[in-house]
């Protein structure tokens, strides 16, 4: 089997030893999907809401839900926790990128739910952190027996000891765990970051007396990478495929939007369905996808959902493909797939006095809403000043991009490179600009990217570090930002936004992989909650192992409770803290045994566990009634 079909570009595009991972055009970054920073490495970004704070947060509230337990885990500030796992009596929550240096896995005892207790941390590398992946398994096979815990590996800095892939933990003994490997994965091209390439998110499994675990490549397109670790010490890479390899699948918003749009794989879990070994692919605008692993080295193309259009929430057309993330329900009937948007809103227009017609662009995520400007738009002249970078002694950038135009009073146009976005845009506030348009780099060509923004400027140079950037941002194609660039004088440009809601969730039929029916919390779909109150995007979804129910992590939302089946969704609980809640991750304790059972048994309501990005655990139990809607 060729592992390697098609190569990706690692680009020297900085100043001083400062890479870019930078994603060409097939891959790159569609409208409210994953931002892009422009740190020391480019790394898909989840939004750093806040809860209590400046962000604002929805009121406290409960119905059908008890909290049985919470905990505050140690050195949390905004942003730090990331996602849950959980195994017998034990939790195991990721530590983020916040602050970058000091990510890995709280060890949490959860023996007795209403007093969880702090009991230890499992660091990463320096320069890495842990996002989506973080599980706990146990595994039976002939070189390994007991529990592992796997993460996934992300680079927030360069360290010199930075790793990516994924690693393995033996956690048999949660109080001592041991590790088995550190940073394995795909090394092709490594080097000059990691010798692995860094990867959003991890699935591991046992298949008979095989185990197996499936990466997210953030380095390539091909980014589907599988290994077989039935001797978890010593993973064998088996299997690299992508979207590219299944012509069947669907890709309605890529083709709707242009190669700009995003296609890329961002998590998936696999199951045993009714005597087939099924993965499901949550991947972005190309949908959900269902490959068959009955043989994990050679995995098949079953089917793949595709986006109603026009948009069932919100009635825009084209949709949004936002497919984040996905599980099957108990009995394997159904699907319910997460959406995650953090753009309430997005560009209707950008046009120019240097071209004819509108071209695409993206809103900065994290900059004032072009929506909340006077008549919805940023309009004026468009003056180029380079890259438009601070000077930034930390990262030897120790003279500032100079000013090739003032921008005062005008709209700031800036080249990507040599530095992080927020930095450019801060910069170019302090200089009296109104407004900031980037265009990509000759490294990042026509994609179109989600700029992140830390706001106010948490990392850069002494002279933006703490500025709230006060002023709305976009990001353009390549193409566009030469056009504007090389125009006659004056040029002016106008863009014009619109709402469109924040991430929700589908169900679909899992056999036919029909939508059924979509849900969203009220104020999502509200232009009135576009901004001030955190981000009221679904994130994750976990699944009832003996009803129709999910349990959802919606950030600001709060924490949900959904029953579904063939009559569609509703809400049946809910819990948002006084002060707020920020949730990320969610996990069943007592979840299935991953069989092809279809049996309808009830039960008591089983604990869910979710993690708080501010605050760190919290324990619920649904105590509502569920009315058997299949």
């Amino acid at each position: 089997m060729r592992l390697k079909a098609r190569g990706f570009a690692l680009a020297l595009v900085g100043f001083l030893g400062v890479f870019a991972l930078v994603v060409g055009a097939a891959g790159a970054v569609g409208e409210a999907a994953h931002s892009i920073t422009d740190d020391v490495v480019d790394t898909p970004l989840e939004a750093d809401a806040q809860h209590g704070g400046a962000g604002g947060h929805l009121p406290a509230s409960s119905e059908n839900v008890e909290l049985v337990g919470k905990l505050k885990l140690s050195g949390v500030v905004p942003g730090r926790i990331s996602d849950v796992a959980t195994l017998g009596d034990f939790a195991y929550l990721g530590a983020f990128n916040t602050p970058c240096g000091e990510g890995g896995v709280y060890v949490v005892d959860i023996s007795n739910p209403s007093s969880p207790t702090e009991v230890g941390f499992i660091p990463t590398a320096a320069g890495s952190f842990v996002s989506e992946g973080v599980q706990a398994l146990s595994l039976k096979t002939s070189a390994f027996k007991g529990d592992i815990l796997v993460i996934n590996n992300e680079i927030c800095g360069i360290s010199g000891s930075q790793i990516g892939g994924f690693s393995i933990f033996d956690v048999t003994n949660p109080l001592s765990p041991v590790p088995l490997v550190e940073g394995a994965g795909d090394t092709d091209p490594g080097g000059a970051v990691s010798s692995a390439n860094q990867i959003h998110s991890a699935f591991a499994w046992q298949q008979g007396k095989r185990a197996f675990v499936v990466i997210v490549d953030d380095e390539e397109l091909e980014d589907v990478d599988i290994f077989e670790i039935t001797n978890p010490s010593s993973p064998v890479f088996i299997a690299q495929v992508s979207l590219a390899d299944w012509p069947g699948a669907q890709d309605a918003q890529s083709a709707g939007l242009g190669s700009f749009a995003a296609s890329f794989l961002h998590d998936m879990v696999v199951k045993k369905v009714k005597g087939d070994w099924l993965m499901l692919l949550s991947y972005w605008d190309a949908g959900y996808i269902v490959l068959n692993v009955n043989d994990p080295a050679n995995p098949v193309f079953v089917d793949d959902t595709t986006f109603t259009d026009p948009d069932p929430q919100t009635g825009i057309s084209p949709p949004e493909g936002n497919a984040h993330q996905a599980e099957w329900s108990h009995n394997n009937r159904f699907i319910l797939g997460a959406d995650e948007d953090f753009s309430p809103t997005q560009i209707d227009s950008f046009t120019s006095s240097a071209f004819d017609g509108s071209r695409p662009a993206s809103e900065a995520s994290g900059t004032p809403l072009i929506a909340n400007q006077p008549g919805g738009v940023m309009t004026g002249e468009v003056v180029h000043v380079g890259r438009g970078c601070p000077a930034d002694p930390d990262t030897g950038l120790g003279v500032p991009d100079p000013y090739l135009n003032d921008p005062s009073g005008k709209i700031a146009l800036i080249e990507r490179g040599l530095c992080r976005f927020d930095n450019k845009i801060a910069r170019a506030q302090q200089a009296g600009a109104i407004g900031v348009i980037v265009y990509n780099s000759v490294a990042g060509g026509e994609g179109l990217l989600t700029m992140g923004v830390d706001n106010p400027v948490a990392v850069g140079g002494p002279s933006v570090v703490g500025t709230t950037i006060t002023i709305p941002a976009i990001f353009v194609q390549r193409s566009t930002g030469i056009l504007l660039r090389d125009g006659t004088p004056p040029v002016t440009a106008t863009a014009t936004s619109e709402f469109n809601g924040w991430g929700y969730i589908h169900l679909f039929d899992a056999k036919t992989l029909a939508e059924i029916d979509t849900y969203a919390i009220p104020e999502a779909l509200n232009p009135a909650f576009a901004s001030g109150f955190g981000d009221l995007s679904v994130h994750e979804v976990a699944t009832d192992p003996n009803n129709n129910l999910a349990y959802v992590s919606y950030y600001a939302g709060g924490f949900r409770v959904l029953e579904f089946g063939k009559k569609g969704i509703r809400e049946v609980g809910r819990f948002i803290d006084d002060g707020g809640n920020n949730f990320w991750g969610v996990q069943v304790v007592d979840s299935s045994d991953g069989d092809d059972d279809d049996d309808d048994e009830g039960g008591g309501g089983p604990l869910v566990l979710a993690s708080d990005r501010d605050f760190g655990l919290y324990l619920f139990r649904f105590t509502g009634d569920e009315d058997g809607n299949d």
